[in-house]
C-alpha cells in the first residue's frame, strides 16, 4: 500500500482551530468544575506496561496500540484511565491519602479496524473515587457528571443506571450456571431483545418464569426491580435498599427527571463490579460517557478498597456544543516593511486594551482581499496597497 502524504494513520484526525478552541475551552470548564468538587488533577504516562495496564484493561487485546522498548518489554499506548489511575492510587503515596479523589483530562488509544470509521485516539475527561465503598460515592460521581454536562449547556442528558452484582444475583435465583449469564450479559450489553428473547428459551428457565424472566429487559424505575428481590436473601435486599437511597439522593439533587434505572444494562467494560451507568443526550447516537464502581480491579493492585468513578468522552461532548463560533473582535493590522514599527507598536497598544489582534507583512499574502475577510477589523497601515 503506497501511503499519501497527506494521510493520517487508520483512525486518527486533525483538530483544526475552530475545534482546538472547543476543546480547550471544555478542558477549562471541565477540570475547574472536577477541581471544585474536592479532585486533584493528574496526568498518567502514555506508555504504560502490556502486563501491568494492558492486561487488566477491560479494553480488547486486538484494541491495544502496542510496541516494544529497548528492553524488549511489551509496552501499550494507554487504552483508557481508570486503569492507570487506580495503579498510581496503588502507589504508597496515595495509600495514606484514602479515600482519594482523583481527576483527569487525558487521550487514549484503541486501535479500529478499517471498516469501523471510529477515532483510534480521542480525549476523556472524568474522576475516579477510591477508597470509599459506600453508596454517597456512587451518587458523588453521578452527580458530579452531571453538573459537568449542565455547565456545557448538554441540557438533554439523560442517565442509565443498572447494578452488575444485584444482577448477577438475580440470575442465579433463575437457576443459571456462569456460562449461561454470560450469555445473558452479552445480550444485555448489545440490547438486542429479540436475540434475548429467542435465548431465553435455549436456557434451563421454567416455563412459568419466563414472562418474568423476560421482563429483566424493561425496567425504568428502581421500584420495579422490587418483584426480583428475595426478601430472604439479605445481600439482594441490602442491595436494593442502597439502590433506593441512591435514588432519593439523586432526586433531591435534581435528576429526578434525568434517570433511568435498567436493571438489565450491562457495561461492556468487564472490570464494574457495583453500580454501572452511562450517559446519553439528545442529538448523539452513542453514549457520551459511562462509569460505575469497579472495586473487583483494585484488587488486582493489591487493594481491598471500594472504587467508583466516570469518564466522559470528549469528542461526543464536542458535536452537541454549537458549531457557530461565537463573533469575536479579531483586528488585521496589515504592514509594509517601511511602517513595520508602527505596526508593532499600534498592535501592542490594542492587545493590553484586550482586543485581539493578528500583525501580518502585507507583501507576504497571495491573496490579501480572502485573508482579511477573516477578521472584524481591518487596519491598513499608510503605504499598504
Amino acid at each position: 500500500m503506497t501511503i499519501q502524504m497527506f494521510e493520517k494513520p487508520l483512525g486518527m484526525r486533525d483538530d483544526f482551530p475552530f475545534i482546538a478552541k472547543k476543546k480547550a475551552e471544555l478542558r477549562t470548564n471541565g477540570t475547574s468544575i472536577i477541581q471544585q468538587a474536592g479532585y486533584d488533577l493528574l496526568q498518567t504516562p502514555t506508555l504504560e506496561y502490556y502486563e501491568t495496564i494492558g492486561k487488566i484493561s477491560a479494553i480488547a487485546d486486538n484494541a491495544l496500540f502496542k510496541l516494544l522498548d529497548s528492553q524488549g518489554e511489551t509496552l501499550v499506548l494507554r487504552p483508557d484511565m481508570t486503569s492507570p489511575i487506580a495503579r498510581v492510587a496503588a502507589s504508597k503515596l496515595l495509600k495514606e491519602k484514602m479515600p482519594v479523589r482523583l481527576g483527569y483530562y487525558s487521550n487514549v488509544f484503541r486501535a479500529q479496524k478499517r471498516e469501523g470509521g471510529r477515532p483510534a485516539e480521542f480525549e476523556q475527561m472524568g474522576v475516579e473515587l477510591i477508597g470509599d465503598d459506600s453508596l454517597y460515592a456512587d451518587a458523588e460521581v453521578i452527580i458530579l457528571a452531571w453538573t459537568i454536562l449542565k455547565n456545557l449547556d448538554i441540557e438533554s442528558s439523560r442517565f442509565v443506571i443498572g447494578h452488575t452484582q444485584l444482577l448477577q444475583l438475580i440470575l442465579e435465583d433463575f437457576g443459571l450456571d456462569q456460562q449461561q449469564i454470560e450469555q445473558v450479559r452479552s445480550a444485555f450489553v448489545s440490547k438486542n431483545s429479540v436475540g434475548f428473547e429467542s435465548l431465553v428459551h435455549q436456557l434451563p428457565i421454567e416455563a412459568s418464569s419466563r414472562e418474568s424472566f423476560i421482563g429483566l429487559m424493561s425496567t425504568s424505575t428502581v421500584e420495579e426491580w422490587q418483584q426480583w428481590i428475595d426478601p430472604h436473601n439479605a445481600k439482594q435486599s441490602s442491595l436494593f435498599e442502597g439502590m433506593k437511597k441512591l435514588k432519593t439522593i439523586l432526586d433531591r439533587s435534581g435528576l429526578a427527571d434525568a434517570v433511568t434505572y435498567d436493571l438489565s444494562f450491562n457495561s461492556h467494560m468487564t472490570y464494574y463490579t457495583g453500580l454501572v451507568f452511562e450517559v446519553y443526550a439528545t442529538g448523539s447516537g452513542f453514549p457520551l460517557g459511562n462509569g460505575g464502581r469497579y472495586d473487583g480491579l483494585m484488587k488486582q493492585f493489591g487493594l481491598e478498597v471500594g472504587a467508583t468513578g466516570f469518564g466522559l468522552r470528549v469528542d461526543r461532548l464536542l458535536e452537541l456544543i454549537s458549531a457557530v463560533s461565537e463573533q469575536q473582535d479579531h483586528t488585521l493590522i496589515l504592514f509594509d516593511e517601511q511602517h513595520e514599527e508602527r505596526a508593532y507598536d499600534e498592535a501592542q497598544n490594542l492587545r493590553q486594551q484586550g482586543t485581539r489582534v493578528t500583525l501580518q507583512f502585507a507583501p507576504a499574502v497571495m491573496a490579501l482581499d480572502e485573508f482579511s475577510k477573516h477578521f472584524s477589523k481591518v487596519l491598513r497601515l499608510e503605504g499598504v496597497k
